[in-house]
């Protein structure tokens, strides 16, 4: 089995803060900035940032769908990290300043892949496709505190 890992980033023109504090409000907000591939979305424990304990489906293609039930906690400033329980499956959120009232997100996700045959599309297909979805969830979390920043 070959790690996989899938990274995408965004500038976004609000300060980390502010960002770090949406993404980390299961809450309230984090809800609003998932797009279409995602369901089922339940905060079972806490909602905001280390602690939580939350619940989605992602339907990463029409055939793949994972069912996560994710623990959040915060190890460092800015970094906000879901280990999903179901799999070996994490994703780290990373909120960094980059100039006077901007930042930089990124977000990483990286299991153990297949296997295989099957485990070489996995290792070529799937980073693609998860960067993708996390691509429009960036997008959703610029309009999102963008327009915060803005007003």
């Amino acid at each position: 089995m070959a790690q996989v890992e899938a990274t995408t980033e965004r500038i976004i023109a609000a300060d980390a803060e502010t960002v770090f504090d949406a993404l980390a409000d299961y809450e309230n907000t984090r809800g609003r900035l998932l797009p279409a591939q995602f369901s089922e979305y339940e905060v079972r424990e806490g909602g905001d940032g280390e602690g939580t304990l939350v619940h989605w489906r992602l339907q990463a293609t029409s055939k793949r769908v994972r069912d996560c039930l994710l623990e959040v906690t915060e190890p460092t400033d800015g970094e906000l990290v879901e280990k999903d329980r179901n799999s070996s499956m994490v994703t780290t959120w990373v909120v960094t300043p980059a100039g006077e009232g901007r930042c930089k997100a990124v977000v990483t996700t990286v299991w153990n892949g297949a296997g295989g045959i099957g485990g070489f599309f996995e290792r070529t297909f799937a980073p693609k496709g998860l960067a993708r979805i996390y691509d429009l969830v960036l997008a959703n979390l610029a309009a999102e505190t963008e327009r915060g920043a803005a007003s």
